[in-house]
């Protein structure tokens, strides 16, 4: 058994032109033509050019991001690189993991995060809700400025919904309610409240009606036994069982991202490398903000990974 995890990113991750580093491998273009076909889009031609505006549409960043992942992961598997003990995703990225496990079928997989996204975007109506990024404060600080914002504004919904790392959490809700907080939260001592430039409240209960739709065509989707154990966001467990699995999705939804406790039960387990698998390094420094011990890399080449794989020692 490995003591390696790899880490899938999710939205926030995407940038132009986010697989260069890949041009010689012919699985990268051969996944992303896999995804296109599967929605009818040219998914690699809204990554390339010099407008970013496609890209970040949340209806194409999901199914993006989550091509990337896949190929990002099957370039490691063309390289020879070792199978890892654990995956992990954020948020989105919670589906390209349970790919890489081959839970989900990656064709169904594409079709069910437009789908989520797009149940996400209609959930809350444009400019009604948003999401900030509160630094410098602990958890349970946030999460009761969070309450005390909603019982000063009532019918108004904020939550803290990403516990990214010690001091790094998301709020998310009606826009009103998260402008308020980031006011208490600096008063309170914030090195900084920085809205987040989104229009899905995501991982609020504001949600609720996305994730009973996901729920639906959840319901059709086959779902395989993991053959990689996936931590998922919502509790922090693995699940063997299709509709514990289908549950940890639906409730992900509108369930905070445990993300901290998720990289401190691996390390605890003894995972001591971690690899994110896909665009950016998003994750590489949230990993290493949560534990200092552990070591993380940013497989966005294919070199990072050659370079990976040629410091393993020989068998």
């Amino acid at each position: 058994m490995t003591n390696i995890a790899f880490l899938f990113p999710g939205q926030g991750s995407q940038s132009l032109n986010m697989m260069s580093g890949f041009s010689h491998l012919p699985v990268i273009r051969q996944t992303f033509d896999e995804a296109s076909e599967a929605l009818k889009q040219d998914l690699w031609a809204l990554m390339q050019g010099e407008d970013s505006t496609e890209l970040n549409e949340t209806i194409n960043t999901q199914p993006l991001m989550l091509a990337a992942g896949i190929a990002t992961w099957r370039a490691c598997q063309a390289l020879n690189a070792p199978t890892p003990a654990a995956l992990a995703g954020h948020s989105l990225g919670e589906y390209t993991a349970l790919v890489a496990a081959e839970s989900l079928a990656f064709s169904d997989a594409i079709q069910l995060v437009r789908l989520r996204a797009q149940l996400m975007q209609n959930a809350v109506p444009q400019g009604k809700g948003s999401m900030a990024a509160i630094l410098g404060l602990d958890d349970e600080k946030v999460a009761q400025i969070c309450q005390q914002t909603e019982h000063q504004l009532a019918g108004q919904v904020v939550e803290a919904v990403n516990f990214n790392s010690p001091g790094q959490i998301v709020i998310a809700g009606h826009t009103q309610a998260v402008m308020h907080a980031c006011e208490l939260a600096k008063t309170a001592g914030a090195k900084r409240a920085l809205p987040l430039p989104v229009s899905v409240p995501s991982h609020c209960r504001l949600m609720q009606p996305a994730a009973e739709q996901l729920a639906q065509k959840l319901a059709d989707i086959r779902i395989a036994t993991p053959n990689i154990r996936v931590l998922h966001n919502y509790d922090v467990s693995s699940h063997q069982d299709a509709d514990a699995i289908r549950q940890a999705l639906v409730r992900q939804l509108y369930s905070p991202v445990r993300w901290t406790e998720t990289i401190s039960q691996l390390v605890t387990e003894g995972i001591s490398e971690f690899f994110e698998c896909g665009p950016g390094k998003v994750l590489t420094g949230l990993t290493k903000r949560i534990d200092k011990t552990a070591k993380c890399t940013a497989l966005i080449s294919e070199e990072t990974i050659t370079d990976w794989l040629n410091q393993q020692p020989s068998a």
